[in-house]
Protein backbone atom coordinates (compact mmCIF):
# COMPACT_ATOMS: atom_id res chain seq x y z
CA UNK A 1 0.00 0.00 0.00
CA UNK A 2 1.37 3.46 -0.90
CA UNK A 3 1.97 6.30 1.52
CA UNK A 4 -0.88 8.75 2.23
CA UNK A 5 -1.13 11.83 0.05
CA UNK A 6 -0.13 14.23 2.82
CA UNK A 7 0.51 17.33 0.72
CA UNK A 8 -2.91 17.20 -0.92
CA UNK A 9 -4.57 16.45 2.39
CA UNK A 10 -2.97 19.55 3.89
CA UNK A 11 -4.07 21.68 0.92
CA UNK A 12 -7.69 20.56 0.72
CA UNK A 13 -8.30 20.39 4.46
CA UNK A 14 -7.16 23.99 4.88
CA UNK A 15 -7.51 27.02 2.64
CA UNK A 16 -7.96 25.12 -0.62
CA UNK A 17 -11.05 23.30 0.66
CA UNK A 18 -12.42 26.39 2.39
CA UNK A 19 -12.27 28.41 -0.83
CA UNK A 20 -14.08 25.70 -2.80
CA UNK A 21 -16.85 25.53 -0.22
CA UNK A 22 -17.15 29.32 -0.15
CA UNK A 23 -17.41 29.45 -3.94
CA UNK A 24 -19.57 26.35 -4.31
CA UNK A 25 -22.49 28.08 -6.13
CA UNK A 26 -20.17 29.60 -8.74
CA UNK A 27 -18.22 26.38 -9.25
CA UNK A 28 -21.38 24.29 -9.49
CA UNK A 29 -22.69 26.50 -12.29
CA UNK A 30 -19.33 26.50 -14.03
CA UNK A 31 -18.90 22.72 -13.97
CA UNK A 32 -22.53 21.57 -14.13
CA UNK A 33 -22.20 20.31 -17.73
CA UNK A 34 -19.57 17.81 -16.55
CA UNK A 35 -21.66 16.64 -13.60
CA UNK A 36 -24.60 16.11 -15.95
CA UNK A 37 -22.46 14.16 -18.42
CA UNK A 38 -21.23 11.76 -15.75
CA UNK A 39 -24.68 11.39 -14.19
CA UNK A 40 -26.23 10.57 -17.55
CA UNK A 41 -23.49 8.01 -18.16
CA UNK A 42 -24.45 6.34 -14.88
CA UNK A 43 -28.16 6.41 -15.71
CA UNK A 44 -27.69 5.02 -19.21
CA UNK A 45 -25.51 2.19 -17.94
CA UNK A 46 -28.17 1.02 -15.48
CA UNK A 47 -25.67 0.59 -12.66
CA UNK A 48 -26.64 0.19 -9.00
CA UNK A 49 -23.58 1.08 -6.88
CA UNK A 50 -21.56 4.18 -7.79
CA UNK A 51 -18.40 5.64 -6.26
CA UNK A 52 -17.57 9.30 -6.94
CA UNK A 53 -13.85 9.99 -6.44
CA UNK A 54 -12.69 13.44 -5.36
CA UNK A 55 -16.32 14.42 -4.94
CA UNK A 56 -15.60 17.78 -3.30
CA UNK A 57 -18.77 19.51 -2.15
CA UNK A 58 -20.88 16.77 -3.74
CA UNK A 59 -22.35 18.25 -6.93
CA UNK A 60 -21.54 15.24 -9.11
CA UNK A 61 -22.48 12.75 -6.39
CA UNK A 62 -25.88 14.40 -6.00
CA UNK A 63 -26.46 14.50 -9.75
CA UNK A 64 -25.65 10.80 -10.03
CA UNK A 65 -27.79 9.84 -7.01
CA UNK A 66 -30.79 11.67 -8.48
CA UNK A 67 -30.61 9.42 -11.53
CA UNK A 68 -30.01 6.15 -9.69
CA UNK A 69 -33.48 5.60 -8.27
CA UNK A 70 -33.00 3.13 -5.44
CA UNK A 71 -29.34 2.57 -6.32
CA UNK A 72 -26.61 3.86 -4.03
CA UNK A 73 -24.01 6.56 -4.65
CA UNK A 74 -21.00 7.17 -2.40
CA UNK A 75 -18.82 10.28 -2.61
CA UNK A 76 -15.23 10.08 -1.37
CA UNK A 77 -12.85 12.98 -0.84
CA UNK A 78 -9.70 13.71 1.14
CA UNK A 79 -11.15 17.03 2.38
CA UNK A 80 -13.28 16.92 5.52
CA UNK A 81 -14.16 20.57 4.85
CA UNK A 82 -15.75 19.75 1.51
CA UNK A 83 -17.34 16.51 2.71
CA UNK A 84 -19.08 18.40 5.51
CA UNK A 85 -20.57 20.72 2.88
CA UNK A 86 -21.55 17.74 0.73
CA UNK A 87 -23.36 16.09 3.64
CA UNK A 88 -25.31 19.27 4.33
CA UNK A 89 -26.37 19.42 0.70
CA UNK A 90 -27.38 15.77 0.65
CA UNK A 91 -29.49 16.22 3.77
CA UNK A 92 -31.20 19.26 2.28
CA UNK A 93 -31.88 17.35 -0.95
CA UNK A 94 -33.86 14.63 0.82
CA UNK A 95 -32.08 11.93 -1.15
CA UNK A 96 -31.75 8.73 0.85
CA UNK A 97 -29.43 6.89 -1.51
CA UNK A 98 -26.29 8.90 -0.98
CA UNK A 99 -23.38 8.83 1.46
CA UNK A 100 -19.98 10.44 1.87
CA UNK A 101 -16.60 9.28 3.17
CA UNK A 102 -13.60 11.39 4.18
CA UNK A 103 -10.65 9.35 2.91
CA UNK A 104 -7.71 9.22 0.54
CA UNK A 105 -8.73 7.01 -2.38
CA UNK A 106 -5.06 6.17 -2.87
CA UNK A 107 -4.85 4.26 0.41
CA UNK A 108 -8.36 3.78 1.82
CA UNK A 109 -9.37 0.14 2.20
CA UNK A 110 -12.64 -0.03 0.30
CA UNK A 111 -14.75 -3.16 0.42
CA UNK A 112 -13.67 -5.42 -2.46
CA UNK A 113 -15.78 -5.67 -5.62
CA UNK A 114 -18.59 -3.47 -4.33
CA UNK A 115 -19.05 -0.84 -7.08
CA UNK A 116 -20.28 -1.30 -10.62
CA UNK A 117 -19.38 2.27 -11.64
CA UNK A 118 -16.63 4.63 -10.49
CA UNK A 119 -16.81 8.24 -11.67
CA UNK A 120 -14.92 11.47 -11.13
CA UNK A 121 -15.16 15.09 -12.24
CA UNK A 122 -11.69 16.61 -12.00
CA UNK A 123 -10.92 14.57 -8.89
CA UNK A 124 -8.28 12.05 -9.95
CA UNK A 125 -5.36 14.28 -10.97
CA UNK A 126 -4.19 14.90 -7.41
CA UNK A 127 -2.83 11.50 -6.39
CA UNK A 128 0.80 11.40 -5.24
CA UNK A 129 0.95 7.86 -6.68
CA UNK A 130 -1.75 7.52 -9.36
CA UNK A 131 -0.88 3.91 -10.20
CA UNK A 132 -1.38 2.89 -6.58
CA UNK A 133 -4.60 4.87 -6.43
CA UNK A 134 -6.15 3.28 -9.50
CA UNK A 135 -4.99 -0.17 -8.38
CA UNK A 136 -6.75 0.44 -5.08
CA UNK A 137 -9.90 1.52 -6.90
CA UNK A 138 -9.64 -1.55 -9.12
CA UNK A 139 -9.95 -3.73 -6.00
CA UNK A 140 -13.23 -1.99 -5.15
CA UNK A 141 -14.61 -2.57 -8.67
CA UNK A 142 -17.04 -5.41 -9.30
CA UNK A 143 -16.50 -7.47 -12.47
CA UNK A 144 -17.40 -5.33 -15.48
CA UNK A 145 -17.29 -2.08 -13.45
CA UNK A 146 -17.11 1.07 -15.57
CA UNK A 147 -14.55 3.68 -14.64
CA UNK A 148 -15.45 7.05 -16.20
CA UNK A 149 -13.70 10.28 -15.35
CA UNK A 150 -13.07 13.74 -16.74
CA UNK A 151 -9.64 15.36 -16.43
CA UNK A 152 -8.11 18.51 -17.86
CA UNK A 153 -5.96 18.40 -20.96
CA UNK A 154 -2.81 20.52 -21.02
CA UNK A 155 -2.28 24.16 -20.10
CA UNK A 156 -1.73 25.00 -23.77
CA UNK A 157 -5.31 23.82 -24.41
CA UNK A 158 -6.75 25.80 -21.48
CA UNK A 159 -5.37 29.36 -21.65
CA UNK A 160 -8.31 30.78 -19.69
CA UNK A 161 -7.46 28.73 -16.62
CA UNK A 162 -3.93 30.13 -16.49
CA UNK A 163 -4.50 33.67 -17.76
CA UNK A 164 -4.40 35.23 -14.30
CA UNK A 165 -1.43 33.22 -13.08
CA UNK A 166 0.59 34.00 -16.20
CA UNK A 167 -0.12 37.71 -15.87
CA UNK A 168 0.76 37.66 -12.18
CA UNK A 169 4.01 35.79 -12.85
CA UNK A 170 5.55 39.14 -13.81
CA UNK A 171 5.63 39.73 -10.04
CA UNK A 172 6.05 36.12 -8.82
CA UNK A 173 7.65 33.98 -11.59
CA UNK A 174 6.90 30.74 -9.75
CA UNK A 175 3.19 31.22 -10.46
CA UNK A 176 3.66 30.11 -14.07
CA UNK A 177 5.78 27.02 -13.35
CA UNK A 178 4.53 23.49 -12.79
CA UNK A 179 5.65 19.87 -12.98
CA UNK A 180 3.52 18.07 -15.60
CA UNK A 181 3.61 14.81 -13.62
CA UNK A 182 3.11 16.26 -10.15
CA UNK A 183 -0.34 16.17 -8.52
CA UNK A 184 -2.39 19.06 -9.86
CA UNK A 185 -4.83 20.28 -12.47
CA UNK A 186 -2.79 19.20 -15.48
CA UNK A 187 -1.26 15.97 -14.16
CA UNK A 188 -3.29 13.95 -16.69
CA UNK A 189 -2.61 16.17 -19.70
CA UNK A 190 -0.61 13.38 -21.41
CA UNK A 191 -3.14 10.82 -22.64
CA UNK A 192 -0.49 8.13 -23.15
CA UNK A 193 0.68 8.54 -19.58
CA UNK A 194 -2.91 8.17 -18.37
CA UNK A 195 -3.35 5.05 -20.48
CA UNK A 196 -0.22 3.54 -18.99
CA UNK A 197 -1.28 4.35 -15.42
CA UNK A 198 -4.65 2.66 -15.88
CA UNK A 199 -3.22 -0.39 -17.64
CA UNK A 200 -0.58 -0.86 -14.95
CA UNK A 201 -3.33 -0.64 -12.32
CA UNK A 202 -5.27 -3.49 -13.91
CA UNK A 203 -7.94 -1.63 -15.87
CA UNK A 204 -8.90 -2.84 -19.35
CA UNK A 205 -10.64 -1.53 -22.50
CA UNK A 206 -9.24 1.95 -21.93
CA UNK A 207 -10.69 4.73 -24.09
CA UNK A 208 -9.49 8.33 -23.96
CA UNK A 209 -11.20 10.98 -26.06
CA UNK A 210 -11.06 14.79 -26.17
CA UNK A 211 -14.00 16.54 -24.57
CA UNK A 212 -14.51 20.26 -25.19
CA UNK A 213 -17.25 22.06 -23.28
CA UNK A 214 -18.31 25.70 -23.56
CA UNK A 215 -18.24 27.31 -20.10
CA UNK A 216 -19.12 30.75 -18.81
CA UNK A 217 -18.69 32.89 -15.71
CA UNK A 218 -20.59 36.04 -14.87
CA UNK A 219 -18.38 39.09 -15.32
CA UNK A 220 -18.83 40.02 -11.66
CA UNK A 221 -17.49 36.58 -10.66
CA UNK A 222 -14.15 37.15 -12.35
CA UNK A 223 -12.66 38.98 -9.38
CA UNK A 224 -13.19 35.90 -7.24
CA UNK A 225 -12.05 33.50 -9.96
CA UNK A 226 -8.93 35.56 -10.69
CA UNK A 227 -7.82 36.05 -7.10
CA UNK A 228 -9.15 33.11 -5.08
CA UNK A 229 -8.82 30.07 -7.32
CA UNK A 230 -5.69 28.14 -8.31
CA UNK A 231 -2.27 29.35 -7.19
CA UNK A 232 -3.48 32.90 -6.59
CA UNK A 233 -5.71 31.59 -3.85
CA UNK A 234 -2.62 30.29 -2.06
CA UNK A 235 -0.45 33.40 -1.94
CA UNK A 236 1.65 33.68 1.23
CA UNK A 237 -0.27 35.48 3.99
CA UNK A 238 2.75 37.68 4.74
CA UNK A 239 3.03 38.95 1.15
CA UNK A 240 3.44 42.74 0.96
CA UNK A 241 -0.03 44.25 0.53
CA UNK A 242 1.04 46.59 -2.25
CA UNK A 243 2.51 43.63 -4.14
CA UNK A 244 -0.64 41.61 -3.53
CA UNK A 245 -2.79 44.41 -4.95
CA UNK A 246 -0.62 44.61 -8.07
CA UNK A 247 -0.79 40.84 -8.57
CA UNK A 248 -4.57 40.80 -8.23
CA UNK A 249 -4.99 43.72 -10.61
CA UNK A 250 -2.79 42.08 -13.26
CA UNK A 251 -4.64 38.78 -12.87
CA UNK A 252 -8.07 40.40 -13.18
CA UNK A 253 -7.12 42.38 -16.31
CA UNK A 254 -5.92 39.18 -17.98
CA UNK A 255 -9.51 37.98 -18.30
CA UNK A 256 -10.86 41.11 -20.03
CA UNK A 257 -10.42 39.66 -23.56
CA UNK A 258 -12.79 36.80 -22.66
CA UNK A 259 -15.69 39.05 -21.60
CA UNK A 260 -18.66 39.53 -23.90
CA UNK A 261 -22.11 40.83 -22.90
CA UNK A 262 -21.48 40.47 -19.18
CA UNK A 263 -20.00 36.96 -19.33
CA UNK A 264 -16.53 35.49 -19.55
CA UNK A 265 -16.80 32.64 -22.02
CA UNK A 266 -14.17 30.01 -22.67
CA UNK A 267 -13.78 26.40 -23.86
CA UNK A 268 -12.84 23.79 -21.26
CA UNK A 269 -10.48 21.31 -22.93
CA UNK A 270 -10.64 17.94 -21.20
CA UNK A 271 -10.25 14.20 -21.60
CA UNK A 272 -13.15 11.82 -21.14
CA UNK A 273 -11.56 8.60 -19.96
CA UNK A 274 -13.34 5.25 -19.68
CA UNK A 275 -12.06 1.84 -18.67
CA UNK A 276 -13.44 -1.46 -17.44
CA UNK A 277 -12.69 -3.96 -14.73
CA UNK A 278 -12.25 -7.40 -16.25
Amino acid sequence: MSEPNEAQSALWNKRGGEIWVEQQPMLDRLFQPFADLLAETVRAAGVRRVLDIGCGAGATTLSAAERLGDGQCVGLDISSTMIEAARRRAQASGLGNIGFVVADAQTYELEPAQFDAIISRFGVMFFADPRAAFANLRLAAAPGCRLVFIAWRGPQDNPFMLAGERAASAFLPELSSFDPEAPGRFAFADAQRVRGILADAGWERIEIAPLDVACALKEQELDVYATRMGKLGQLPPDLDEAMRAQIYEAARRAYDPYVTAGEARFPAACWRVEARAG
